[in-house]
């Protein structure tokens, strides 16, 4: 099954489980003012865990496209995007642990069609310290769904990440206690910080492996479901909302309990794929055919920048499909970040010009029958991003030049400045362009990036004060760093 494939699967198989499917929310909030994106699954639903009635009533399903800024930097290796969707089903105060388990266990390998020998699944191991129990209830229903399928699952208390790095895994195991850090769900994390007046619980995560990689031992001595060398994959989790923090020290349970459940749609197609590249999915991999069709190089020689470009400009499509257009400020600030990385890489690849028009059309064939948003909207979202990438192009291209000529003996934060400044070098991409060139940075630049921004800003205000006179000059704006 293909990724759409698997989207579709999985909410006709919600309706058939009597859920009313929900349309996705934007990728930017409304009247949250709280967080730039939407950047979870469970996000737009927040306000109906904590207790309001949702007019769908008490099933619903959809599939959330996420966006998580934090992420840029990280894309390049196999499974970190921005963009994401999350296969989602919330039950409120319905049902519970017995129906949720099984199903999303029988949608895995009887639907999709995942070996049930690489699933891998963690639990809560409980706390002490505020009389929490261990998820022994979760732990018997996995058991038995994996005796069904013959396989005798055993379990192991884990405890902490660290603690899975110096035991690893024994023969038999597949159920995994791990300690609040890793299977405990609030608003504030772990038990101990969990907000006093909060839901909140034990969550229950499902790992996909992919026994074809190698343990990187530079990660930890031992490889264990939570290890980060990437033979592991959380596919899935499914949080019990079974408790209410009543004080410091005291949790009592819900008399309605919730399940808020989330599956990432790309990581479980790279499962179905049994590839742990997940750029190969059938959401992704065109968009590379295309880069590789039009500069007749190979992904394999290009990887970072490839899959750069697929990700960032996935999200900036979506971006403009939820009323979203390049800017300095805020969300407008982040997609021109976005957009200009995706084509500061594709300048490597050789593409001078037009990334926008072989790219974007792809994309939006990935996605129009599913979301007719975006079908609506083609051509707006292709005259955005052209616009936006030939502005950059003119920029990136005397940045280049200037960039030359400033770092022979190193960058300082005043030249980031100065490219900034003067070239419109956005200084993400002097950092990254240093580092490819393997050129030095100051140690202090971000303290010398930061006064040449200060001077810059009282320039303005003076600026301001004599041009408007009557007090204008006071209302001064305050700088946001996105």
């Amino acid at each position: 099954m293909n990724a759409q494939d698997i989207r579709n699967a999985y909410l006709e198989f919600c309706k058939k489980n009597k859920h009313v499917i929900i349309p996705r929310a934007k990728l930017v909030p409304d009247n949250d003012p709280t967080t730039l994106f939407t950047g979870s699954g469970m996000q737009p639903l927040l306000p109906y865990l904590l207790g309001e009635t949702h007019p769908a009533g008490t099933r619903v399903a959809d599939s959330q496209t996420c966006f998580r800024a934090d992420d840029i930097d990280e894309v390049g290796d196999n499974r970190h995007t921005t963009f994401f969707e999350m296969l989602g089903n919330w039950s409120f105060g319905d049902y519970f642990k017995a129906e949720q388990l099984p199903w999303f266990f029988g949608f895995l390998t009887d639907t999709v069609g995942l070996d049930p020998s690489k699933i891998y699944v963690t639990v809560f191991a409980g706390d002490k310290e505020f009389n929490l129990p261990q998820d022994d209830e979760s732990v018997e229903i996995w058991q038995k769904l994996f005796k069904e399928k013959g396989i005798d699952a055993q379990a192991a208390v884990v405890g902490s990440e660290a603690d899975g790095y110096r035991r690893g895994i024994n023969d038999g195991e597949r159920i995994f206690y791990y300690d609040g850090a890793k299977n405990w769900w609030s608003r504030g994390g772990k038990p101990a910080t969990t907000p006093v007046g909060d839901p909140c619980g034990p969550d229950s995560e499902v790992f996909y492996l992919f026994d074809q990689i190698e343990h990187d031992t530079n990660f930890g001595e031992h490889c264990h479901p939570n290890c980060d060398c990437g033979r592991f994959m959380e596919i899935g989790n499914s949080v019990f909302m079974t408790y209410k923090k009543v004080d410091e020290k005291t949790f009592e349970e819900l008399p309605n309990k919730n399940v808020d459940f989330g599956g990432g749609l790309e990581r479980i197609a790279a499962a179905a794929l049994d590839d742990p590249d997940m750029f190969k999915i059938s959401v992704l991999w065109p968009i590379i055919e295309g880069l590789q069709k039009q500069t007749r190089k190979q992904y394999a020689d290009h990887t970072a920048a490839m899959r750069v470009i697929a990700d960032h400009l996935r999200v900036a499509v979506f971006l403009v499909v939820d009323g979203v257009t390049p800017s300095n400020k805020e969300q407008g600030y982040v997609m021109r970040r976005l957009i200009r990385r995706a084509t500061r890489f594709a300048f490597d690849l050789g593409i001078e010009n037009d990334l926008m028009k072989l790219a974007v059309p792809i994309i939006i064939d990935c996605y129009h029958q599913d979301f007719p948003e975006i079908a609506k909207q083609k051509d707006e979202i292709l005259q955005v991003l052209e616009k936006e990438e030939k502005a950059f192009r003119q920029t990136l291209r005397k940045g280049l030049h200037q960039f030359g000529k400033l770092t022979s003996d190193g960058l300082t934060g005043e030249e980031i400045f100065k490219l900034h400044d003067t070239f419109g070098f956005p200084k993400e991409l002097s950092l990254e362009e240093a580092e490819k060139q393997k050129i030095t940075i100051s140690k202090n630049w971000e303290t010398e990036f930061d006064a040449k921004m200060a001077e810059q800003r009282e320039r303005s205000q003076t600026a301001a004060k004599g041009t408007f006179k009557g007090g204008l000059g006071g209302h001064t704006l305050q700088h946001k760093k996105y």
